[in-house]
């Protein structure tokens, strides 16, 4: 965990209104995405499908150059791209797509550490179908953002970067 935040952008979840919010250094708006988070609400417990509050960071970006639609297991390509064919074939998968900005807790017993690791949770920001309906939570404690913006999303922020969720 960094000591302290790079400076840079900022991203900015906010659950009430299911939106992404991304801020540059002068603390301007850039852009501002609709997501959907947690079915469950928010929480930090190991298994509640919640979406996890507090001050997070970037820990690692997987999926540089694969095509929009790329179905990744494990945070691996599995070498799938999404349809509808498959989506049909596998109607029990929670589809991560496109592009993952896998999530590390800051603060020590609320976000980070045992039964409330949002690392160890495996909680992303990542692409979804785009069928998917955004600004509804309907998620398993990740934030889901349309393929389009992910990509968006992903070529503007680099690892390090700050995430607040609330």
């Amino acid at each position: 965990m960094p000591d302290s935040m790079p400076p840079g952008v900022i991203l900015s979840v906010d659950i009430a209104s299911q939106s992404l919010t991304l801020t540059n250094q002068g603390g301007e708006i850039v852009a501002r995405y609709p997501v959907s988070t947690g079915l469950n609400g928010p929480g930090q417990a190991d298994g509640s499908g919640c979406t996890p509050l507090g001050d997070h960071y970037v820990r690692a970006r997987i999926g540089a150059g694969e095509p929009v639609n790329t179905v990744f297991r494990g945070r691996r390509p599995t070498g799938e791209v999404y349809s509808p064919g498959l989506a049909e074939a596998y109607p029990e998968r929670d589809w991560i797509l496109t592009r993952i900005l896998w999530l590390c807790g800051c603060e020590w017993g609320q976000n980070r550490g045992p039964g409330v690791d949002t690392f160890r949770r495996y909680i992303y920001i990542h692409g979804t179908p785009d069928s998917e309906p955004m600004g509804v939570a309907r998620s398993h404690g990740c934030i889901r953002m349309r393929n389009a913006d992910i990509v968006e999303l992903f070529d503007r922020v680099p690892a390090g970067t700050h995430v607040r969720i609330s």
